[in-house]
């Protein structure tokens, strides 16, 4: 492993820990009382303003030329990054933390598909890499669904509730956790094309803290026209010296600014897919949190739900690494230049 992949490595795994640490302190907020669109616009602006003077300080010497369509692309990748935002903090109140990061293993799955449909990856059915990265997303996505529609009873029971489930099945009109798990599932989707995106635009613009700025301030702007929507109660915009605040702070410095800045960073030096292989690392830290430290009941349906994901997410790697191996052996860049050539979107850019 070189050392940039090495280098790599580790900020992912601390990009994925932010981003677990950074959801369990918004549960708590919003369950405090905080409003999930204020969370989004405030903890955006916040990480604008970091992140807009880094930017130009970091990148005065060698800052690239922005064209309209640079900018629009970030006006594109703001609007998906909203999107998802919005749809993970909306499961969020309808679920756990712990369905949620396991909801997004779906992202590798998705990322994949997507990078096929880009043109990022390449697919020969006669290869054993392909079938096992091709069998991997089937069978994560498969696992997502159980997870979803299959609750069952409780492995490890709730500290904090002694109420018992009604099935375990969960169609009843009282019980959000499908709703829940159909936002999560959505929010899955819009992140894997928001790294997809993203990849496509480091490409050609490769200032990664210009890309991060301007991608939170278009994220600003697009969930605070939202809210004026949305959000009715005044109040709601209204910040106390409690969790909420403390949220809001960490949410825009390491959930989004550093997290950000480093998942850009990342995609640069190893493509779509390696990043979104480490999503299913979330899974472990978010139950280990849950049940220590919420006093959370752990699911018999979380359990076989992730260990199907996590299967699938593994015969993707094994695929991956295979894949890479081949291309040492003959030469090729892990991450060549070829596939931004091949990509048809954004080359009206040029």
């Amino acid at each position: 492993m070189g050392k940039g992949i090495s280098v790599a490595f580790v900020a992912l795994v601390m990009a994925v820990l932010a981003q677990v640490t950074s959801m369990i302190l918004n549960k708590e907020a919003m369950s405090s009382g905080l409003n999930e669109y204020t969370l989004v616009v405030y903890s955006n602006a916040l990480s604008t303003l970091i992140l807009t003077p880094s930017s130009f300080i970091f990148h005065r010497l060698e800052c690239p030329p922005l064209s309209f369509y640079i900018v629009f692309s970030f006006f594109l990748l703001g609007f998906i990054g909203t999107s998802a935002q919005l749809m993970g903090l909306a499961g969020l109140n309808y679920a756990s933390a712990t369905l949620n990061t396991t909801m997004l293993n779906l992202i590798p799955a998705f990322t994949f598909i997507l990078a096929l449909l880009f043109r990022m990856e390449k697919l020969n059915w006669r290869s054993s890499s392909s079938q096992a990265k091709s069998f991997g997303a089937v069978v994560s996505i498969t696992g997502a669904f159980v997870v979803t529609f299959y609750k069952g009873p409780a492995v490890i029971h709730q500290r904090l509730s002694s109420d018992p489930l009604s099935g375990p099945f969960l169609f009843s009109p009282k019980s959000h956790w499908v709703l829940g798990g159909s936002l999560l599932a959505a929010e899955a989707f819009m992140s894997s094309l928001w790294i997809i995106l993203q990849a496509l635009i480091l490409k050609k613009y490769p200032a990664v803290l210009i890309l991060a700025s301007f991608y939170c301030f278009f994220v600003t702007i697009q969930s605070a026209l939202a809210s004026l929507i949305l959000v009715k109660d005044p109040s709601a915009w209204s910040l106390k010296p409690n969790i909420g605040l403390f949220a809001v702070l960490y949410s825009a410095v390491v959930g989004t600014a550093l997290r950000t800045s480093a998942v850009a960073w990342c995609l640069q030096r190893t493509g779509p897919v390696y990043v979104s292989m480490f999503k299913p690392l979330a899974v472990v830290v978010a139950d280990v949190i849950d049940v220590i430290f919420l006093g959370q009941a752990l699911h018999l349906g979380s359990l076989v739900g992730a260990a199907v994901i996590i299967t699938g997410f593994y015969a993707v790697i094994w695929g991956k690494a295979r894949e890479e191996k081949l291309h040492e052996d003959s030469g090729e860049g892990q991450w060549s230049e070829s596939s931004s050539e091949s990509t048809p979107l954004l080359q009206s850019a040029k």
